[in-house]
């Protein structure tokens, strides 16, 4: 359990991507510093809600399809319901879809910006219309984390819409913050780096991949996503009250090679 200006107890966090990978990670980092997390999944986190309520906080499972915005009221209400309030929001959720750009279709760039950047703006909203009812009070702050990407700084090959929209997450934190700090709410991101996920288990396989990624970052290894989960836990501290509208890369010294 977290102590001194790290500690979360009594905090409510909500989590979207909850089930598998950084979302699990930074939920459970959340836990341990003693929040109580509302898991937002397309698929089933009892593993994740497990791994929560094992450190002794609670645990709330709410499934949500994020293709659309049309959950995002919804999420919000039944976190309050059951968990009190809502202190912390974390947009973890987020899709990819890969093609040529000569080649990339409507569908997949729509697909894409609908979860990534839309529905990530518009549940933020709904929890922020909630936050700034009870932000600044005995001096408490709301926190908004995004994750963003390498993507935020980096063109990449081959995921235009991807691309597009965690350029948009940097954007949209900035504008968060800008409105929303005199309003008691911190809004961040983080960008991960190359973290060990079942969504990048392909990369890790390919021997030849595997050596360039490596090569490129000075920490020499991939990062877990208990990485993110400190920088998350930081984010939604009181340590991290001054820091407005920043994309925190944790990368391993990626952009900086």
């Amino acid at each position: 359990m977290a102590t001194g200006a790290f500690d979360l107890t009594g905090k409510v966090a909500l989590v979207t991507g909850a089930n598998t990978g950084i979302g699990q990670g930074i939920a459970v980092a959340l836990a341990k510093a003693g929040a109580d997390v509302a898991l937002i999944a397309r698929r089933d986190p009892s593993e994740t809600r497990e791994l929560v309520e094992a450190q002794g906080v609670r645990a709330h499972v709410i499934m949500a399809d994020l293709s659309s915005i049309e959950p995002c009221q919804r999420i919000v209400d039944e976190a309050i319901a059951a968990l009190g309030r809502i202190d912390i929001l974390v947009n973890n959720a987020g899709i990819i879809r890969r093609a040529d750009a000569l080649d990339f279709s409507e569908e997949d760039w729509d697909a894409v910006m609908e979860v990534n950047l839309k529905v990530l703006f518009f549940l933020s909203q709904a929890v922020a219309r909630h936050m700034v009812g009870w932000a600044g009070q005995t001096g408490a702050r709301g926190k908004i984390i995004n994750i963003a990407s390498m993507l935020t700084f980096q063109g990449g090959i081959r995921v235009p819409s991807y691309t597009a929209s965690k350029s948009g997450v940097g954007g949209l934190t900035k504008l968060m913050a800008n409105e929303w700090a005199p309003k008691g709410i911190n809004t961040n991101a983080i960008a991960p780096g190359y973290i060990a996920t079942n969504n990048t288990a392909a990369l890790q396989a390919d021997e030849t991949r595997n050596r360039q990624i490596l090569e490129r970052i000075p920490e020499g290894r991939w990062g877990d996503p208990a990485d993110i989960g400190g920088a998350a836990v930081f984010l939604a501290s009181t340590a991290a009250d001054y820091v407005q509208g920043h994309v925190l890369a944790v990368d391993g010294g990626w952009l900086a090679r």
